[in-house]
């Protein structure tokens, strides 16, 4: 944002020596999936994963592993990620598991105007820059946008 200056950073803070996405679109992608999925494998959604048994791993560039300060084992934390080899131009689907069409934004495929996806996982290890996590339904190589920890009292809808 033209004369946009951030604040100074409060005792402790940690701040990037870049400003991530100032020289694109404005997305940054901060690290890439390792996991055992490919095109024609694929789980259709976070359950099919875990079913499968299959952990996943998530791989920040090294720069922004201090953003792990807090995290732990065993915590949920919502990992979204760029679905890069999805569709982006269909805005009514027929998907094979329901009974007509729905809107894209009725529906969790990938396909949609920015392939952007959401899964709550586990993290089931913590190494450096890379987090173990029980599961994730996304190809190999897939970007990460952004890990933010799962909080009950804030992610959980009035009434569940």
């Amino acid at each position: 944002m033209p004369g946009f200056k951030p604040k100074p950073p409060r005792e402790g803070e940690v701040t990037l020596d870049f400003t991530p996405g100032s020289d694109g679109p404005g997305v940054h992608f901060i690290g890439r999936v390792a996991s055992p999925w490919g095109p024609g494998d694929c789980p259709r959604n976070i359950a099919k994963a875990r079913e499968s048994g299959k952990g996943a791993q998530i791989t920040l560039d090294p720069a922004f592993e201090p953003a792990l300060t807090g995290l732990k084992v065993g915590q949920p934390i919502i990992v979204i990620y760029w679905m890069d080899h999805a569709r982006r131009d269909l805005l009514v689907q027929n998907p094979r598991h329901t009974d007509g069409v729905r809107g894209t934004f009725a529906l969790r495929s990938p396909a949609r105007p920015n392939p952007m996806a959401q899964s709550v996982v586990l993290i089931t290890s913590i190494n450096g820059a890379t987090i173990g996590i029980d599961a994730i339904d996304c190809f190999d190589g897939t970007p990460i946008i952004d890990i933010k920890p799962w909080l009950p009292t804030i992610d959980t809808p009035p009434g569940l």
